[in-house]
């Protein structure tokens, strides 16, 4: 599986592109002030922590068992979205402690939920097998797996369809984390240029 330091670079370079060019921007402005970079620094924390929440038993393995297993805990895989469902209420306990308002924890819980959907993501683009839909579905599968795989190996319509999913799977993540990042201060949108 990737290093803990490639998911959190996934989330911030990748799935949170956008907060990170706009801060970037203001940075090189010197727009920003130290209360503005404090709450992108929270949000970095956050989504940080939510993007290796998938892995939190390898600690306790490692220290208890000397064992680097950290796929389960107990018999919950934590490579699953009901494990990782727990990030989003993380989020909202940090939220709530940051902001002091309901609805800006919702969203940094949004926020926290999108980074450890993207651990689960990154994994299987690594040919992981992931127990996504554990308790509904047992066998673990990889969507990503047949991205790249050849027509040959099933039908065209197959190919299409897992192609189209996979896909799909990392846009849905990418609009969580944008949809959360416009309600924690963060504005995205079209400006045309005066003609």
């Amino acid at each position: 599986m990737p290093y803990p330091i490639a998911h959190v670079m996934f989330f911030v370079l990748c799935i949170s592109a956008a907060m990170t060019y706009v801060t970037l921007g203001a940075v090189f402005r010197k727009e920003i002030t130290p209360t503005n970079m404090l709450n992108v620094i929270i949000l970095l924390f956050v989504g940080g922590i939510a993007a290796l929440f998938p892995d939190v038993t390898a600690v306790y393995n490692i220290l208890v068992n000397g064992t680097i297993e950290h796929v389960n805990l107990g018999p919950i895989p934590t490579h699953s979205i009901l494990f990782s469902s727990l990030a989003f209420f993380m989020g909202i306990g940090i939220g709530y402690v940051v902001y002091r308002k309901y609805d800006k924890a919702i969203y940094m819980g949004i926020f926290a939920e999108s980074a450890s959907l993207s651990h689960l993501l990154l994994d299987d683009l690594a040919r992981y097998e992931i127990d996504y839909f554990y308790p509904l579905y047992n066998t673990p599968i990889s969507i990503f797996s047949y991205v790249d795989s050849s027509i040959s190996r099933g039908s065209f319509l197959h190919y299409l369809l897992a192609c189209y999913i996979s896909i799909m799977l990392l846009f849905v993540v990418i609009m969580m984390a944008l949809f959360a990042l416009e309600h924690l201060g963060f504005e995205f949108r079209f400006r045309p240029k005066n003609e």
